[in-house]
């Protein structure tokens, strides 16, 4: 699997123009919640498109051993034969989640209500993050949770055996602790209602209400409240996984980065809940242009052409950041490529993803010869207005983002900048270097 496999280091070197379409896998998000929905169906769930990365492989063994059955019928095309809501068996042995936090934290919401006992694991880097901001409101449910200090992995989770439904206003902007919640409020008969300050992605909503559930959502003074209706049966789906924004993001950075480029991405995302680095690019000058807007598995999409732009920094307003929490250290990297100063604030939850990301691009950027500045939550690049000096090694950290981003700026650079493990990538975009290379990338 990827998490045990031998560092794998990669150096990306100046190149020329980078041309072509990139076809950018499945979307990560997406891919999860419609594997684990089909498990909670009855009847057969058909998907396209998912995201073959190891995060998503890690969630698709997870629903087998809870009693799903979990089929591939060819690339990106897979069956998932659910086992109802509430119809989770308890697995057999240990679930290994690998390096998805978004994965581990699903299926912890998933089997909540369920009177079933898992123990759950993962990479080193997901036994560091923190999972009591999950554990702590599924406990209103009844379940409840062993696992080391500071409520990390490895840890048992206990489903209730009554639970009951919940009224919760979540204490963090994250997608991944309201779906959770939501699901976990399927297996609780009456109504829940689940109040978010700050909206974030809103896949769950969206793909509930593709299954079935009886769901709304609510704009009020304390922030937007979902309201679920627990014990639905849902319906089996056929279901055209969307391209994953958060990785478009890379050959598009790219394209914005290399002199002369000019890069398609076709059938890419726009929820409006994922498209904050896309509005920020334009406000620093990007010349992006959104083609054939349309709607796929209930999705907003559209195919996206980026060429390359003299960028200008900006400052990224905090309430952005639940909509691009993913896309800062592609924006630190392309930021520093550009004129003047680019201020990300309101970030702190950089900190606790797949490394402190803050820190991981703000140590990686200083090797390449660029100037910053942090706080707890928040981060300047004070960009160079073209080719950052590069002629550096930096530390990924077992983290997929932080390796991209600094192979993708590698390109832009004057000496070549190499990442001390690249392995991680594959859980999230197993095609990366392969594809790169296609459009003109010297990598390798």
């Amino acid at each position: 699997m990827s998490h045990a496999a031998a560092p794998a280091p990669l150096t990306a070197r100046a190149s020329g123009p980078l041309r072509g379409t990139a076809a950018i896998p499945g979307d990560k998000s997406v891919s999860h919640r419609a594997l684990i929905l089909g498990a909670l169906a009855v009847g057969e769930t058909r998907i396209s498109g998912l995201l073959e990365g190891q995060d998503v492989l890690d969630t698709a063994r997870a629903m087998r051993a809870f009693g799903a059955t979990v089929e591939r019928d060819g690339p990106g095309c897979w069956r998932v034969s659910g086992v109802g809501v509430g119809g989770f068996m308890e697995p057999e042995d240990v679930i290994d989640c690998g390096n998805s936090g978004t994965g581990v934290r699903l299926i912890m919401g998933a089997m909540a209500t369920t009177p079933i006992a898992a123990t759950l694991t993962g990479d080193a880097s997901l036994r560091r993050r923190p999972m009591g901001r999950v554990t702590e409101p599924l406990s209103l449910f009844g379940a409840r949770a062993f696992g080391r200090a500071g409520g990390r992995l490895p840890l048992t989770l206990v489903g209730a055996k009554n639970p009951g439904p919940v009224e919760h206003r979540l204490a963090v902007a994250s997608a991944q602790v309201k779906s959770a919640m939501l699901l976990a409020a399927l297996g609780a008969p009456g109504e829940s209602a689940i109040t978010e300050p700050t909206p974030t992605r809103d896949h769950t909503e969206r793909m509930l209400a593709g299954f079935g559930a009886a769901l709304a959502v609510e704009a009020t003074a304390e922030g937007r409240v979902i309201r679920l209706m627990g014990q639905p049966e849902l319906t089996p789906q056929t279901l055209a996984v969307p391209r994953d924004p958060s990785s478009a993001a890379f050959p598009v950075a790219a394209a914005l980065m290399v002199e002369g480029s000019e890069v398609f991405v076709p059938g890419v995302s726009l929820n409006p809940t994922r498209a904050g680095f896309y509005e920020t690019l334009r406000e620093m000058g990007a010349d992006l242009a959104f083609e054939d807007a349309r709607e796929e598995g209930g999705e907003p999409v559209a195919d996206l052409r980026a060429r390359f732009s003299a960028l200008k920094g900006v400052e990224v307003p905090p309430e952005r950041a639940p909509s691009m929490i993913d896309e800062y250290p592609i924006l630190a990297a392309l930021a520093a490529t550009a004129e003047g100063a680019t201020v990300m604030r309101g970030v702190e939850e950089l900190r606790v993803k797949e490394s402190d990301r803050i820190d991981a691009m703000a140590r990686g950027l200083e090797a390449c010869g660029v100037r910053v500045a942090e706080t707890r939550d928040s981060f300047t690049v004070h960009g160079l207005g073209g080719p950052v000096p590069g002629g550096a090694t930096a530390a990924a950290r077992l983290d997929h983002r932080i390796a991209m981003s600094f192979l993708c700026l590698g390109l832009a650079a004057t000496a070549p900048i190499t990442v001390d493990d690249a392995s991680p990538i594959a859980t999230s975009f197993p095609a990366f270097a392969d594809l790169m290379r296609a459009l003109g990338a010297d990598i390798g």
